[in-house]
């Protein structure tokens, strides 16, 4: 028996062996402390040994800077950590899914059969239990009220038929939803406790620096009540999860089932809300997402006030503006959002804003690429007069605006008078549609893109007052063409598009290479209307003779979607 318990003696030199590779470092360092502190020592006055005889003078040793602080590493936040635990809980949720043709049917005996009758008894008295599964999932919130409001994510709760809280000290409370917002996927919900809970409070997310510590709590893989610590790897991250991106990204670990739980700042304050992570296995690689609090702060007073969300609505369609949008429009820098369309009945259908105008500032907020726009609309207050710096003929202005409500966008699609056109929305450049300040589905607003045009002419003109004969030019590689009842009907184009159509695009041109096509129609060029080709061509000769190096114009595809584009001019 003795024998088992001793290392054979290659295994125990071995082991000598490491344990001298580990402390041979040691000691080096042990002795450059020594000998720094010997130099700090002659540094400050003190005089060196005398040398004696033939005795060389040890060489100094070079002196190594530290910096204690990073040595010791962050401090600890236990503290912090005890008084937070109580106000974090984990989201339970149950639902019941009906299962459609999975497992295999029942067999099919033959009639008189001698094992019908025990075929038929066995399955039809075999119990359905899997037709309809129940199926759980967990998720965190967190308490921002002692009586019993509770916040997560939508994802978390969505389609669950039950809603369990539970607390760290392992009580369960059945929760109700209160509110939800699938835009911000944010939710509250509310239990009825027995005694006032331990809640938290948000703090203000814009205050929070890259490199500042931050803390996550919550239920990842059900282990509830995990404590993670990281900081602030990056602000205002858009990761495509909906139309006011602007997450919080931390390496704090997050994984599955932290969803809905809080990120703190080293105040104890909720500066976030994690929501999302981008992991290949599933598991946290230090990529985190939080919706910041600033954002869902008003999303969470109005869910809990209100039971929906009550955002601002402008009423415009945009899309970004380019360098070569920027030049053609004589824009220092390509900022703000261009507006390609004002919907029709909206709260600047008075022409206030207009089309082709870029939006620079919002209600004192600098509007830095198009996508800030849609965000610092949202968090408006319906009805609230708001000063909007826009860019309009070369010069800056500042319009008043007085905010509806995003949810109104409906009523207010359903005011057209033309019921069989479809909506616009605001491609890009290259015909892509995003960028949509309004993000509702059914907008269907007669013309929004003509409102309010300052130049040229009456956009809405019928195809009867159109010249009868059809001229043709070529320019910037394509061949423009005056609309007419036979073109329209060639290329689909709605009776509600005007300008002049585009019948042949260049390969290799200038056009092609901004995604011109036959079909698309010039609206607009240089904010000027166009129903001939002529006038097309002799804007474009204005702009060579000025010496712009791009032309913008307004284009419309064939069912009235628009998009503005800067065209190089050859």
């Amino acid at each position: 028996m003795a024998s088992t318990n001793r290392l054979p003696f290659s295994r125990s030199f071995a082991l000598l062996a490491s344990i001298a590779l580990i402390a041979g470092p040691v000691a080096g360092v042990t002795e450059q402390a020594y000998a720094q502190t010997q130099n700090s020592g002659a540094a400050a006055g003190a005089q060196p040994p005398a040398a004696t005889n033939n005795q060389t003078p040890p060489a100094a040793s070079p002196s190594i800077t530290t910096n204690p602080a990073i040595s010791a590493g962050p401090a600890s936040v236990a503290d912090l950590a005890s008084g937070l635990l109580d106000a974090v809980v984990n989201i339970s949720t149950s639902q019941k899914v009906k299962d459609e043709g999975n497992g295999p049917a029942s067999p099919k005996v033959p009639d008189n059969s001698p094992y019908q009758d025990e075929f038929k008894d066995f399955f039809n008295n075999k119990k359905d239990d899997d037709s309809n599964r129940k199926v759980s999932s967990l998720g965190s919130g967190f308490v921002i009220d002692s009586s019993g409001y509770i916040v997560t994510n939508n994802h978390v709760i969505e389609g669950a038929d039950d809603i369990e809280a539970i607390f760290p000290n392992g009580t369960k409370l059945k929760a109700k939803l209160i509110g939800t917002d699938t835009k911000t996927d944010l939710s509250v919900l509310k239990v009825e406790p027995k005694h006032p809970l331990t809640a938290v409070k948000f703090g203000d997310s814009s205050k929070m620096r890259i490199g500042d510590w931050v803390m996550a709590i919550g239920n990842p893989f059900g282990l509830g009540g995990s404590v993670t610590i990281g900081i602030v790897s990056a602000r205002g991250r858009n990761i495509n999860a909906g139309p006011y991106d602007n997450f919080i990204q931390t390496d704090a670990a997050i994984n599955k089932g932290n969803s809905g739980g809080p990120l703190f700042n080293m105040k104890g304050e909720v500066i976030g809300i994690n929501t999302a992570i981008i992991s290949p296995s599933g598991g946290s690689i230090g990529i985190g997402f939080a919706v910041p609090s600033e954002l869902a702060e008003g999303v969470v007073n109005q869910l809990r006030d209100f039971g929906e969300t009550r955002r601002g609505w402008l009423g415009v369609r945009i899309q970004p503006v380019t360098d070569d949008v920027a030049n053609s429009l004589g824009l220092s820098e390509a900022k703000g959002a261009l507006v390609a369309g004002v919907i029709k009945g909206g709260p600047v259908d008075n022409g206030s804003i207009k089309a082709g105008d870029v939006i620079l500032k919002f209600d004192g907020k600098d509007v830095d690429e198009m996508r800030d726009l849609p965000r610092v609309v949202a968090e408006s207050p319906v009805g609230k007069e708001v000063d909007v710096v826009i860019y309009r003929d070369g010069k800056q202005q500042t319009v008043k605006v007085t905010l509806g409500r995003l949810e109104d966008s409906d009523q207010a699609a359903a005011a057209s008078t033309d019921k069989n056109k479809k909506p616009q929305l605001a491609p890009d450049d290259k015909g892509n549609s995003d960028g949509v300040i309004n993000p509702d589905q059914g907008d269907e607003g007669d013309d929004d893109g003509m409102d309010g045009q300052d130049q040229g002419g009456d956009p809405q003109q019928s195809p009867q007052a159109q010249p009868p004969v059809q001229a043709t030019s070529n320019i910037l590689g394509m061949k423009l063409s005056t609309l007419t009842a036979e073109n329209r009907k060639s290329f689909g184009i709605a009776d509600s598009v005007d300008g002049v159509v585009i019948t042949e695009v260049a390969p290799g041109s200038a056009a092609a290479e901004k995604g011109l096509k036959p079909g698309d129609v010039v609206v607009e060029v240089a904010q000027e209307f166009v129903q001939t080709p002529s006038a097309a061509s002799d804007k474009v000769a204005s702009l060579k003779r000025e010496g712009r190096r791009n032309a913008q114009m307004m284009i419309a595809s064939p069912n009235g979607d628009l998009r503005f584009i800067a065209v190089a001019l050859e």
